[in-house]
């Protein structure tokens, strides 16, 4: 079952800016690393910052961030592999078809398609697999469907 929400869209391409240099800095507080924040984060690396290595990196990026605040990753809590790299082919795939410019436009464009929602992943994975520890702790392959 799928619950309906509307995201909270960002104003301004500085507070996207804002938000990966602070998750680069591990100065964010941690109740501003919310979904939109994560998808926001995500398509502001992989468009402005060339010198980050999503792929290779952002396991470390996340892991740092979610300890600097306090947060513990573990079997249950913190940093989900299959997720985040779910995510990363999804913003990939969106911006491969976007004709958005200026970086508050495409986030808020992506967070309103279908990239955007909670459930995204779930396309994918079936629920058992995605929740899995073996699909937080490393990458799974997806069991229903091919990733983008």
């Amino acid at each position: 079952m799928t619950t309906e929400y509307s995201p909270r869209l960002f104003k301004r391409d500085t507070d996207i800016r804002a938000l990966g240099e602070g998750l680069l800095a591990c100065a964010l507080p941690r109740e501003a690393w919310t979904h939109e924040a994560h998808l926001g984060a995500c398509l502001w690396l992989l468009t402005e910052r060339p010198d980050v290595d999503v792929d290779a990196e952002i396991d470390t990026v996340i892991r740092r961030f979610n300890e600097s605040v306090g947060g513990v990753n573990d079997d249950h809590q913190g940093y989900h592999d299959s997720i985040t790299r779910a995510y990363v082919a999804g913003v990939r795939l969106f911006l491969s078809e976007t004709d958005e410019t200026g970086l508050a436009a495409r986030v808020n464009a992506m967070l309103l398609s279908d990239v955007g929602r909670r459930d995204w992943p779930l396309r994918f994975y079936s629920r058992d697999l995605l929740f899995s520890v073996a699909a937080r702790r490393g990458f799974v392959e997806p069991d229903l469907e091919p990733l983008p």
